[in-house]
Parts: C-alpha cells; structure tokens; sequence
C-alpha cells in the first residue's frame, strides 16, 4: 500500500477525509490537501485508472483493515477433518464415547478419519479391526457416507467418513 510520496501516479483521483469526492487532480495538489489537515494520502485502488487516493489517517486505516481481516478469520469454518483412534480390542463403553464424539464431528460438517492401530501380535487379527469399522459404518449410516472403505495401511487400518 502507498502512501504520501510513494503514490506513484502522476494524478490521482482524490477522495478527502469526509468520503466526498473531489475528482481528478495531481499528486501535489492531493499532497497539500492531506498535509492542510494533518492526514496521510493514501492509495486505495491503484489498479484504477487513475489510481485512487484517499486522504485519511494511515494508522487508523491499517489498524481497521487488520481488524476487517481478523473478523474474515474468525467467521472461516476451520472444519477439515477430524480424526478418532481405537484399538481392535476396544471396550463398550469407550467405543460408545468414541461413537458419540464421531457423530457430532459429523453433524457439525466435519470429515472423520477413523484409525484401528495394531500393536505387536494384534496384526494377527486384522479381522477384528474390519469388524470394528463395519459396526462404525451400520452405526453412522444415516448421518455419514463412507469416503475412504476401510484399508490397511502398515499397522494401521483406516476408514473415512462425509457428513451427508
């Protein structure tokens, strides 16, 4: 962004502190009128043809546009993906809590990454594994599609649920 004597356009079309449109005018002529009123002259569109200047104060005009990009921030969905690990020999309880926590990651628009991991000799029954993301699968059926069918990947099986 340009200021004061970094504006680099011969003219400029100037607008003054109160939002009022004064027209086409030199560079100088826009100088003069920024430092008569203890502003800064400022370019807000210097893709225009002539570029347009604004005379108003710098600081507060930064702090305003920081402050209109946080709120943009803040309104984002940071949504994206969730993940939910387990083990093959998982108990009742902790899977309904899983299940419960899965679902409302679901119903808030959130894709989930649901992860089996493997230790030692339970790489002999992958089968339970299977069997444990199919019941995932029958439970979330009305609120999810499955992304990703479950799949080994080294000691890990993985499934991938979208909300519907």
């Amino acid at each position: 962004m340009r200021i004061n004597n970094n504006i680099k356009a011969k003219t400029i079309r100037l607008i003054d502190a109160d939002g009022k449109q004064i027209g086409i005018v030199s560079k100088q002529e826009g100088l003069e009128l920024a430092e008569k009123s203890n502003l800064d002259l400022v370019e807000v569109a210097p893709d225009a043809d002539p570029p347009v200047c604004r005379i108003i104060d710098y600081g507060k005009y930064k702090y305003l546009l920081d402050k209109k990009a946080k709120s943009g921030k803040k309104k984002q969905k940071s949504g994206g993906l969730k993940e939910i690990k387990m083990r093959p020999n998982i108990g009742e309880h902790d899977y309904n809590f899983k299940l419960k926590n899965l679902c409302k990651f679901l119903k808030d628009g959130n894709q989930v990454k649901v992860t089996i991991m493997f230790r030692g000799r339970e790489m002999n029954y992958v089968s339970l594994g299977r069997e444990l993301l199919d019941r995932i699968i029958n439970h979330t059926e009305e609120i999810a599609n499955v992304s990703k069918e479950p799949k080994l990947e080294g000691r890990n099986m993985i499934l991938v649920l979208v909300p519907k």
